[in-house]
């Protein structure tokens, strides 16, 4: 298993020959407070060349669960944060598959990453197999709202995992904004 730090990238089916198929996990832990906590929501953007979002079909969250070509979906049940990604499925004009959580402001009110301790993704096998694993360093998250955890891509025909840990103060807006996504 890889340890990856940001920026870092592996080469996921070089690496691993015959890999089909991964099981992205996001976690994390937050401080208890008395007050309302940051409700944080996860969810991955399917990409094309030009690094935006397919379409609004090519969105996995929990509203839409599974994408139109079924490549993309949750798994478990609504407390387990993994995504499946069926690598042999993905078409071939989506180039990168992005994932990640941001702070619900609908649910309890305004909140940030400030309260978010162990941030991690973690990349394993069908059969639980972990491949890598990337922590996010909890520092300057004060303002932060909507956090890139790390991205699945095509190098020709080649899977990638490349660890972020991208920061957004602008919320699910400044995604939508940077990705094409109509909110």
């Amino acid at each position: 298993m890889a340890t990856l730090v940001a920026g870092a990238n592996a080469a996921l089916t070089v690496e691993n020959p015959g890999l089909d198929h991964v099981v992205v996990g996001l976690g994390w832990d937050t401080i208890p407070s008395h007050g309302p906590s940051a409700e944080l929501v996860p969810f991955a953007v399917m990409c094309d060349a030009n690094g935006v979002a397919a379409s609004n079909d090519h969105l996995v969250f929990f509203n839409q669960i599974v994408s139109a070509d079924a490549s993309v979906a949750f798994s478990g049940d609504e407390d387990q944060e993994q995504i499946d990604v069926a690598l042999s499925l993905v078409p071939e004009d989506i180039t990168k598959i992005v994932f990640f959580v941001y702070v619900d402001p609908d649910v309890r009110g305004k909140g940030t990453f400030a309260s978010v301790r162990n941030s991690h993704i973690r990349l394993s096998t069908a059969g639980d197999r972990e491949i890598l694993r990337f922590d996010i360093p909890a520092s300057n998250m004060e303002s932060v709202t909507a956090l890139i955890f790390g991205e699945l891509y095509r190098h020709r025909t080649e899977w990638k995992f490349r660890a972020l840990g991208q920061g957004y103060t602008t919320g699910l807006a400044g995604v939508a904004k940077d990705f094409g996504i109509s909110l």
